[in-house]
């Protein structure tokens, strides 16, 4: 009964749904925060992410008649589950939730459903719109899957020597005694690479061309109102921290103080710098790119960098 109960404090407070909401939603604003002070704009409050999200869930949800009901309501909760799950798998310096050998493989699956459920929910609104963002959407999944599934490889195989180390418990460890990953010289494009995969993931400018709100209405979400708008876009502050926090554990995972609420403290902070340099000012200086510049741009230079470092780490260095 005791585990049972420990185990739902972990799904449902720290490190999964409700840590994952708030840290989420306090990224959301940031980012807002500063791109508008680097557009020489006030900017809304930090806690303005929050406040859209109430606003939306006390509002009416419209469900177009062309529209699959199943599908349309039950694909935002679907992403959220998943979200809140991966926190539980990413070592937050010295604490795991859950630990497999595999977590990796876990993370990797479980990070893909978001995206899949903002397909399916676009598709069965019945909008043209949501059609053309729809295939938006799947064009910009298998433009950063690719450099990004090799950077997990990078890394795996870094901590595992010999052998793939897929567990994030023993790539934590292993940064715990030789180095946070961002100091192995062979990972910095690897950690490059990262980064320029954070802001496609989340669906942040330049690479929002699913939504695309000056061209085809918010794309897969035209449809949506209410509760299960409010949803998806609690879905993308969530994967905001998601993200960086993968980023974080993976590449400075060697940091450890032994006292769990400063260990999350300064995973925070590193999020909050992480979504700064990665989306925020990437954000503020850039346009939004056109589909097959984008598809290019994964596929040569952020894939090519994660290769590099592949290479590297395969030969020993």
């Amino acid at each position: 009964m005791f585990n049972i109960l420990w185990s739902l404090f972990y799904v449902l407070i720290f490190p999964g749904a409700l840590f994952t909401v708030a840290v989420g939603l306090l990224l959301a604003g940031i980012d807002r925060k500063v791109v508008a002070r680097m557009q020489h704009r006030i900017g809304p409050p930090i806690r303005q992410p929050l406040y859209d999200f109430l606003k939306l869930i006390g509002k009416e949800t419209i469900i177009p008649k062309a529209a699959n009901k199943l599908a349309f309501l039950g694909a935002p909760f679907v992403g959220f589950v998943s979200l809140a799950l991966i926190m539980l798998f990413i070592p937050i310096f010295g604490f795991t939730a859950f630990s497999t050998s595999a977590d990796m493989i876990v993370i990797l699956y479980l990070i893909t459903i978001p995206g899949v459920a903002l397909i399916v929910g676009g598709s069965s609104s019945g909008s043209p719109y949501a059609g053309i963002g729809i295939s938006r959407e799947m064009v910009t999944m298998m433009a950063y899957e690719l450099p990004f599934v090799l950077v997990l490889l990078t890394v795996a195989k870094k901590a595992g020597g010999v052998s793939l180390a897929f567990s994030m418990d023993a790539i934590a460890n292993w940064q715990a005694a030789n180095g946070s990953m961002l100091f192995q010289w062979a990972m910095i494009p690897a950690a490059i690479a990262m980064l320029l995969v954070i802001p496609a993931e989340v669906g942040t400018q330049p690479f929002d061309v699913a939504e695309a709100e000056t061209e085809i209405c918010e794309g897969p979400l035209v449809e949506y109102s209410g509760a299960p708008l409010g949803l998806f876009k609690l879905n993308s502050a969530m994967k905001m921290f998601v993200m960086s926090a993968l980023f974080v554990s993976l590449f400075l995972g060697g940091i450890r103080t032994g006292f769990i609420l400063i260990d999350a403290i300064i995973f925070v902070v590193l999020c909050i710098i992480v979504t700064v340099l990665c989306m925020s000012t990437i954000h503020a200086i850039s346009a939004r790119l056109k589909i097959e510049h984008l598809f290019k741009f994964y596929w040569t230079f952020v894939a090519g960098l994660a290769m590099a470092s592949l290479i590297l780490v395969w030969c020993g260095l």
